[in-house]
């Protein structure tokens, strides 16, 4: 197995030649917010990192810009969403920019989702900081679980309630089990199912 810095090294170059290679696509990107809603390209959001160290993660910005920022937790068909940002968040396009984050050490490949520090403190049981031992990642058994089962049907009504009951939970306790038998393996068998899933679900654009 790699030792865990040589990885962190591997995972940080690797990144960053697919942040070179995508470059035109991220232009395109920043061009097509731009043009579809005034304010800034990136969002950027504190999340809790290894350790339950913050650090603040980039995203491409999907929703229009409000002084209430409203839920923490985008619900299927949000209205805050532009239609180039569901597009985008379809596509997991938005998420391109972590890319970054994996290069500055932040984030890994695969591991739990990073998590918004009010979920964390207020949700999270002593078992679920387990997740905060290891590296966040773009990818994880519980965010394909919450992509593919849980994400599209979340409403704008009691939506953070509904995510802390539910998905929630099944993530950490998905991500617990893996991270307790995880190999470099199995960290590659994820990223090629990952792409498998992201290719062959429908856009929820046009669901």
């Amino acid at each position: 197995m790699v030792p865990r810095r040589d990885r962190r090294f591997a995972e940080a170059a690797l990144a960053a030649v697919i942040l070179v290679l995508a470059l035109p696509l991220l232009l395109l990107t920043a061009v097509g917010i731009l043009l579809s809603d005034p304010g800034p390209v990136f969002y950027i959001a504190e999340r809790v990192g290894l350790s339950g160290v913050p650090f603040r993660m980039y995203k491409f910005r999907t929703m229009r810009r409000a002084k209430n920022p409203g839920s923490r937790i985008a619900a299927a068909r949000d209205p805050r969403v532009f239609p180039f940002g569901l597009l985008l968040r379809s596509l997991k396009l938005d998420e391109l920019p972590q890319l970054l984050n994996i290069v500055r050490g932040e984030m890994a490949f695969v591991g739990p989702r990073p998590e918004d520090p009010w979920f964390v403190e207020h949700a999270y049981s002593a078992q679920d900081r387990e997740t905060l031992l290891v590296r966040p990642g773009l990818t994880s058994p519980g965010t394909l679980y919450y992509f593919t089962h849980a994400e599209q049907f979340l409403d704008a009504v009691g939506t953070e309630a509904a995510y802390v009951s539910g998905p929630l939970k099944i993530k950490l306790q998905l991500d617990r089990e893996y991270i307790a038998r995880a190999t470099g393996g199995s960290d590659l068998r994820l990223i090629c199912e990952t792409v498998r899933v992201l290719l062959r679900r429908p856009p929820s654009y046009i669901q």
